[in-house]
């Protein structure tokens, strides 16, 4: 009996033991003695961050492995293309397509820059066709005659019912660049030109002549939607001088107006592949006090292509537009 007791102890007893551990631990942690031991053996093993380099076994992507990453930063814009002779390249590079998207700033007041090229404070002026106006009193940063300002305010009040580009007829100036449709540049040094092309704007080009010579003076000089243009390099810059328009044009979407004797002098920076940066000082004594200055940049689209875009085709606008009397200013009366 002694003997019996005694064998049924040295198997029952370590039995109770571990269950009384058992039940203990998964009163204290939640989890069951296993899961516990499991965590534990986790926790002392090296993470792959604390295990060294010449410990672990990689494979290659050849035998089944993952491809190696690195953290390299991603590549950034591809530099400026130049031509033969280290000039920048502001159209195609050969063998690409390309076109540059010209964007859409309706109020060039939203857009003024400052001399260093930094935007100006423009907070509350607005930058969009669509919504309130406010005219000039809303661009206390303009420097308006007092004529220009009237007129301005009636483009506002009437919401650009009267835009000359609205009927088809070609933007000047800067307007060229804040008209939203592509355009190349296609450069001819063996020509001393430069030949700007656009899809929009009634399918309009310009030219710029760079061989050194002079504006026209006097009647020789005949005023014109694009004006009279003449060109030279800044370093990298090319700065262009223009002259002669006449008055038929609006400077923006908005309304600002000017006389025939504006003078615009424009700077296009290619700063890399993908970016041409945009400045055009305007300086009209006719409509405003002093100069100012707008700016912004144009991005390249490595695809596009020009394609024909005739505005008097089909324009229905023309037909739904009425005066400030309520007669239609097409068809019939």
């Amino acid at each position: 009996m002694s003997s019996l007791w005694t064998d049924v102890m040295r198997v029952w007893l370590p039995t109770m033991v571990a269950l009384v551990v058992a039940t203990a631990t998964t009163v204290m942690t939640g989890q069951s003695a296993p899961q516990a031991q499991e965590r534990e053996n986790q926790a002392e093993a090296p993470t792959q961050e604390e295990t060294p380099t010449a410990e672990r076994q990689v494979l290659s992507p050849e035998e089944g492995g993952a491809a190696e990453t690195t953290d390299a930063p991603p590549p950034g814009p591809e530099p400026t293309p130049r031509l033969a002779d280290g000039t920048p390249n502001l159209g195609r590079v050969p063998g690409e397509k390309g076109v540059w998207a010209v964007p859409y700033v309706t109020n060039m007041a939203a857009r003024v820059i400052q001399f260093d090229g930094t935007p100006a404070d423009v907070e509350g002026v607005p930058s969009s066709g669509r919504g309130a106006r406010g005219g000039s009193a809303s661009e206390p940063h303009i420097p308006f005659l007092p004529w220009a300002a009237a007129m301005y305010d009636y483009n506002s009040a009437n919401e650009s019912k009267y835009d000359p580009e609205g009927y088809c007829l070609p933007p000047g100036g800067p307007r060229m660049m804040a008209t939203p449709y592509p355009m190349e540049i296609i450069q001819l040094p063996g020509q001393e030109r430069i030949f700007m092309v656009f899809e929009g704007a009634t399918h309009v080009w310009r030219e710029i002549y760079m061989d050194g010579r002079p504006h026209p003076e006097g009647d020789a000089l005949n005023p014109t939607f694009l004006g009279h243009s003449v060109g030279r390099w800044d370093g990298d810059t090319l700065v262009v001088d223009v002259v002669g328009f006449n008055e038929t044009t609006w400077i923006d979407f908005f309304g600002h107006p000017h006389t025939d004797a504006l003078h615009v002098v424009e700077r296009f920076s290619r700063l890399d592949k993908n970016t041409l940066r945009y400045e055009a000082t305007i300086v009209d004594p006719g409509a405003y006090s002093a100069p100012w200055t707008v700016g912004w940049d144009i991005r390249w689209q490595p695809e596009g292509e020009l394609m024909e875009y005739i505005c008097q085709d089909n324009n229905r606008y023309l037909y739904h537009l009425t005066d400030d009397f309520g007669q239609p200013i097409f068809g019939n009366r």
